[in-house]
C-alpha cells in the first residue's frame, strides 16, 4: 500500500428533502487501500460514493482526492472510475467498444490515438480474463463476465480512485465468491485506491483492508476486519456483523450479572442499570456436564454440514450455540440432555 491519503472526506452532509442521507461524515482512505463501506440499505453508503464521484452535490463539508480539493470539480475531472451494481453497459456496443467508451469521449486534445485505445482494450481484456470476447455483445455474456467488462471500462481511463457500488449484488452466491477472490487479487496487482459498497458482511470482512460501518447516515466504526468483528464499538456493530446472542442483564459497580447461572462479567465502561450482554454462537464452549460450572439443557439441535446448531435452555434464557459436529458427537450431546458450557468472550453495551 502506498503512503498518503487517496480520499479525505470531512464533515460531509447531504439531505434529500427532510431526510439526511449523510450526517457529518468524516473518512480517510489511504492510497492503495481497499475500504469497504458496510451497512444496511439507506445508511448512506451509496450516497457517499456518489458525492465522491460528483454525481451528487454535498450540502456541506470538504472532499479531497489525492490531496486536491474535489468538491467543486465536475465528475470528468475527478479521475474516478465507477462500477455500478447492474453493469450499466451499452447493449448496442460490443465488449471492446464498451471498455473503450471512456477513452473515445475524451476531449480531442486528451484522447489517445486509435491504436493506443485498441492496445489498452486488449490489455484490459486479458487482465479481466475476457480474452477473445471483445467482439461479443453484453447479452452474449454471463453475469460475472458483464461485471468484469464494467470494471474494465472503469479502469480504461486510468482512474486515481475506483468506486464499486455493490458490484456483485446481481450475481448468484457461487459467482459472487469467485469474483470477490478475483477482485482482491486484481486490487493487489493494480494498487488502486478503492471504495467498495456492500451490505454483505462476509464480503466486506473477506475483501477489505479496512471496513467503515454506516448507520443512518453516519459512520459507527472504522477499522480492520478483525478489529470491528472482535471489538465492536457499539451494539449496532455487534449485531450487524454476524449472528449474536443478546441477553438482558444488570450492571452494578463495573460488572454485569447475566441470568445464566448467575454469570458475572466485567462491564467497566457501562453505567449502572439495565444493559445487554452479547456473544456469538461460535464463542460458546461446550464441556461434559459432570463437574461443569454452568449447565444447560439442550432443547433443540440441527445439523448443518460440518456444524451443529444447538439451543440451550438455562433458567429463563435460551442461547444459540454453533458447534463443531465432531465435538458434539464426542460429547454425545442429544436433545433433552444436559451439557456444560462456558462463554469466554462477552461484550456488554448499555440498554437501548
Amino acid at each position: 500500500m502506498r503512503e498518503g491519503i487517496g480520499v479525505s472526506a470531512r464533515g460531509l452532509t447531504k439531505s434529500f428533502g427532510h431526510t439526511a442521507a449523510l450526517s457529518n461524515v468524516s473518512l480517510e482512505v489511504k492510497r492503495g487501500e481497499l475500504l469497504a463501506l458496510l451497512g444496511p440499505s439507506g445508511s448512506g453508503k451509496t450516497t457517499l460514493l456518489r458525492v465522491i464521484a460528483g454525481l451528487e452535490h454535498a450540502d456541506s463539508g470538504s472532499l479531497a482526492i489525492s490531496g486536491a480539493d474535489a468538491l467543486d470539480l465536475p465528475p470528468r475531472k475527478r479521475e474516478i472510475g465507477f462500477v455500478f451494481q447492474h453493469y450499466a453497459l451499452f447493449r448496442h456496443m460490443s465488449v471492446a467498444d464498451n471498455i473503450a467508451f471512456g477513452l473515445t469521449v475524451k476531449p480531442r486534445a486528451q484522447r489517445p490515438a486509435r491504436d493506443a485505445i485498441a492496445k489498452r482494450v486488449e490489455d484490459l481484456l486479458r487482465l479481466m480474463q475476457l480474452d477473445g470476447l471483445g467482439e461479443r455483445f453484453p447479452a452474449q455474456l454471463s453475469g460475472g463476465q458483464r461485471q468484469r467488462v464494467a470494471l474494465a471500462r472503469a479502469l480504461a481511463v486510468e482512474p486515481r480512485v475506483l468506486l464499486l457500488d455493490e458490484p456483485f449484488g446481481a450475481l448468484d452466491a457461487k459467482v459472487r465468491v469467485e469474483l470477490r477472490h478475483w477482485l482482491r487479487a486484481l486490487h493487489d496487482r493494480l494498487g488502486l485506491t478503492t471504495l467498495f459498497v456492500t451490505h454483505d458482511q462476509e464480503e466486506a470482512l473477506e475483501l477489505a483492508d479496512r471496513v467503515a460501518i454506516f448507520r443512518d447516515g453516519h459512520v459507527e466504526q472504522v477499522g480492520e476486519p478483525r478489529e470491528v468483528y472482535d471489538w465492536p464499538a457499539t451494539s449496532f456493530v455487534m449485531e450487524f456483523l454476524g449472528e449474536v446472542n443478546r441477553v438482558k442483564c444488570q450492571v452494578r459497580n463495573g460488572s454485569a450479572l447475566l441470568p445464566l447461572d448467575d454469570l458475572r462479567v466485567p462491564a467497566l465502561a457501562v453505567e449502572d442499570g439495565p444493559a445487554f450482554a452479547y456473544f456469538r454462537p461460535h464463542e460458546v464452549t461446550l464441556t461434559p456436564d459432570d463437574g461443569a460450572k454452568r449447565v444447560a439443557r439442550v432443547c433443540d439441535m440441527s445439523v448443518i454440514g460440518p456444524r451443529t446448531r444447538l439451543h440451550l435452555a438455562c433458567g429463563e434464557s435460551v442461547i444459540e450455540v454453533d458447534a463443531d459436529r465432531a465435538q458434539v458427537d464426542a460429547l454425545e450431546i442429544r436433545q433433552g440432555k444436559s451439557i456444560g458450557f462456558d462463554i469466554p468472550a462477552i461484550r456488554v453495551f448499555p440498554f437501548r
